[in-house]
């Protein structure tokens, strides 16, 4: 399905629509805990890095050869231009994926090979079933040299971005499926 094909397309309400790398299309239903961890996230990027932060969520991002994404979250450049209705990839300082249970392999394997062969700085793999946090630094050809694994509710996660600036994650404040069962 080429790009301007999927740009066209009107998918379900209520469906998180994934892209692989090899072609394939996958929608999942959303979740709540996926919904909640990216609202999570949201509020550390406006409290470490101000309202006016150049961030999007679900939004398209150009890659070559038709590869393109659209990450839960992504925290870009504060100087970015958009090429037409997009950004490009080369304005990513950090991207983050919030894993569900039909997305895991995509997350932990297939975005961690294509983020790194594309030099996203920093891609954040958010796990809210296994409770924790893979902070990928160091992109390469075949994926990223360094990974890190911090538990939630161990602190603040401080990740230093490429132009200066400092993303504080609070591992102590992302939802926890338990936590989401026991409100209601």
């Amino acid at each position: 399905m080429s790009a301007d094909a999927i740009v066209h397309t009107e998918f379900p309400k209520g469906y998180t629509v994934l892209f692989g790398a090899d072609g394939k299309v996958i929608m999942t239903p959303q979740s709540v805990e996926r919904s909640s961890t990216i609202k999570s996230m949201q509020f550390d990027t406006i409290v470490s890095l101000g309202r006016h932060a150049k961030t999007v969520s679900d939004v398209c991002i150009d890659f070559p050869a038709d590869e393109h994404s659209a990450p839960d979250l992504a925290i870009l450049r504060e100087d970015v231009r958009r090429e037409g209705k997009r950004y490009s990839f080369e304005d990513v300082l950090l991207i983050s994926e919030v894993v569900s249970t039909s997305s895991a392999r995509k997350d932990y394997d297939d975005c961690t090979a294509k983020y790194g062969r594309y030099g996203i700085p920093i891609y954040l793999v958010v796990d809210p079933y296994a409770q924790e946090v893979v902070l990928h630094t160091q992109p390469t050809a075949t994926g990223y040299i360094a990974a890190h694994t911090h538990k939630y509710g161990t602190g603040k996660l401080p990740i230093p971005l490429a132009d200066g600036r400092t993303f504080t994650l609070d591992l102590d404040e992302l939802p926890r499926p338990e936590a989401e069962a026991d409100a209601r």
